[in-house]
């Protein structure tokens, strides 16, 4: 039985953080099945919070609730990684062109700014949520800066998915800080409309990642993240 923290505010909240930090630390594996009964007794709670703490996972992608099956942990192939992040490559390339003819504002600027340095941050202590928490935020600013509100809202689906395959498979151990090299350069173009430059960067990243290394499959690429 498991001590539920005084710092939650429901049931759902503590399963939710308990299952979350068990799924991200590699505790319980891509592809394992979360029986209800089993995490209530476990956590000495009822059914109805682990239900809902199953669909807030499901929701942020950590998690497939199956009908008649019950919720497992997800397991993405090598085809779906690959099909999401062609996806984003074409989405994100929309946004940074869209950007360029928009241009940045001053507080839009600064705000990328921060972020950049924050992911800078996150690289050296080697936090691998708080970089793609930042990663997020510069991805999605240049999206908003598209004035796009459905290009905004595609973006957001696939850096949630993308985010998934990260967390599972990227073992944050590249020795050079690649993402925040091209971000800045990124930024650089933006601010003066170089919409080629802009384009043939973002596209350069090709939304890469170290290493992304699936169970009993060949890695999906050696490449960067971004």
């Amino acid at each position: 039985m498991i001590n539920r923290s005084r710092f939650f505010n429901t049931s759902a909240d503590f399963v939710y953080a308990e299952l979350r930090n068990r799924i991200i630390g590699k505790q319980i594996k891509p592809g394992e099945r979360l029986p209800e009964v089993k995490i209530a007794t476990e956590m000495d709670v009822s059914r109805t919070p682990v239900r809902e703490a199953l669909r807030r996972l499901a929701s942020e992608g950590l998690v497939k609730i199956i009908p008649n099956s019950g919720a497992r942990v997800s397991a993405p192939t090598v085809a779906e990684m690959q099909g999401a992040y062609l996806v984003r490559e074409h989405l994100e390339s929309l946004s940074v062109i869209l950007a360029c003819k928009n241009g940045l504002d001053r507080r839009t600027l600064e705000r990328i700014e921060d972020v950049i340095a924050a992911e800078e941050e996150a690289f050296v202590t080697r936090d691998l949520e708080a970089s793609l928490e930042a990663n997020n935020a510069f991805h999605r600013l240049i999206s908003e800066a598209s004035k796009n509100p459905v290009l905004i809202e595609y973006v957001d689906n696939i850096m949630l998915r993308t985010n998934v395959y990260i967390l599972f498979y990227d073992n944050f151990s590249e020795e050079t800080n690649y993402s925040t090299m091209e971000h800045k350069e990124i930024l650089r173009a933006i601010a003066t409309r170089d919409i080629d430059l802009a384009e043939e960067i973002m596209r350069k990243q090709k939304h890469s990642h170290a290493m992304l290394s699936m169970p009993d499959e060949s890695p999906y690429s050696k490449k960067r993240r971004s």
